[in-house]
């Protein structure tokens, strides 16, 4: 039987050890910088960079679970809910957890530069982009790894 770790904690473990990160941290002005810098036959794991204004779609993540944190500057995460979007800041420390079914966005609406760690089980394969209109969420596309990514 397959037991899923604690992907958040996994996720805290990775960004709480900077110095055994592959790569550093890299900013781009046009879009969001990723690279995964950890991978077993468990989970993978991604460090993310989000310049002010940066931010993802409302997206899932293909029926992985997973968990990210933040590790420096302020992420601000929204949800789906039923009276639309439920928006939650997420300071350096904070973070989430999430099942296979999960949609979010994730940006960055502060003044500050931020840095996030991924966790994700199974590994990532498609990520799945919705728009939300009148309280309904829609596919607007699928990227797959290795082709969006």
């Amino acid at each position: 039987m397959f037991l899923t770790p604690d992907l958040l904690g996994v996720a805290r473990r990775h960004a709480g050890d900077p110095a055994a990160w592959p790569v550093a941290p890299r900013f781009d002005p046009v879009e969001r910088w990723y690279h995964r810098i950890a991978a077993t036959a468990q989970h993978e794991v991604w460090l993310l960079t989000w310049l002010p204004g940066q931010h993802t779609d409302l997206h899932d993540h293909g029926g992985a679970s997973g968990g990210f944190t933040v590790v420096s500057g302020t992420l601000t995460e929204e949800t789906v809910g039923r009276d639309g979007l439920k928006a939650k800041p997420l300071p350096p420390g904070a973070g989430r957890r999430f099942g296979p079914r999960y949609v979010h966005r994730v940006s960055n609406l502060g003044t500050d530069p931020a840095i996030s760690v991924h966790c994700y089980a199974p590994e990532l394969r498609s990520m799945t982009r919705y728009d939300l209109n009148d309280g309904v969420l829609r596919v607007a596309a699928v990227a797959r790894a290795g082709v969006a990514w």
